[in-house]
């Protein structure tokens, strides 16, 4: 099978587009937005670079929090239908680790972007250069041992009992993920890996936090606490 040049996301864009809808997939409608939510609300902030802002969801919500936004997305059909939906918002077509921003932001988004991402060190620099001193880099990430699973993942084992497989941890490697008719790349990195690369860059974590699900089909509650999908990180940059 031939490989589009977008790691899979212009071949899966319209079912993206379906599959998150206005409230957003299961993750984000139930697990994520309330904690980003409450990340952005109330604190002051003026404007918001989104990297790999999708169809432009979240710049939404930001908006509606106050927060003049620009997105950055390499993926055509995605930004179009940003701008369908939000006909005066700023979206730009670019990859994370060639954006050109000077220190303007005061908080920069990686919402479920970083795992899409195959030069993470120049990504995170961009970013980082993005933010004025004293600014805020909010990130949702998969976790590390839950993108160690697939393509295994969840399966019985001989007494039939449902785990959750990993394996292969420490070693980074892109892997091929298909839901609902979207088929993208997602890259797995050891958790050491983020976090080594954002101290590195001089920044201060303010928050990790591992969120639950606060509703939604009593399975996949049961599922996501037995094996999280999602963490959320706030750094903030130097003054």
């Amino acid at each position: 099978m031939n490989e589009d040049v977008s790691d899979g996301w212009a071949a899966s864009a319209v079912a993206w587009i379906v599959e998150q809808g206005e409230d957003g997939d299961y993750g984000r409608r139930f697990v994520l937005d309330a904690p980003m939510r409450a990340r952005i609300e109330g604190r002051g902030f003026r404007n918001a670079l989104d990297v790999g802002c999708g169809e432009g969801r979240f710049c939404r919500i930001m908006q509606r929090a106050g927060i003049r936004t620009t997105g950055v997305d390499p993926t055509e059909a995605l930004l179009a239908r940003a701008m369908e939906l939000d006909p005066q918002g700023d979206y730009r077509l670019g990859r994370a680790e060639t954006m050109d921003f000077g220190a303007e932001f005061d908080l920069v988004v990686s919402y479920l972007s970083l795992i899409d991402m195959p030069d993470l060190a120049g990504s995170v620099a961009r970013m980082v250069a993005a933010l004025r001193p004293g600014g805020t880099l909010l990130i949702a990430n998969l976790t590390s041992f839950n993108t160690a699973g697939p393509s295994e993942g969840w399966t019985r084992d001989g007494e039939g009992v449902l785990r959750f497989v990993i394996d292969h941890y420490m070693d980074e490697r892109p892997t091929w993920v298909t839901w609902r008719g979207i088929r993208v790349q997602n890259w797995h990195r050891p958790l050491s890996t983020y976090m080594t690369l954002l101290l590195d860059h001089g920044l201060q974590l303010r928050l990790f936090v591992e969120p639950q699900p606060t509703g939604g089909d009593p399975d996949r509650i049961a599922r996501h606490r037995r094996v999280p999908f999602f963490h959320i990180m706030e750094w903030q940059k130097p003054a």
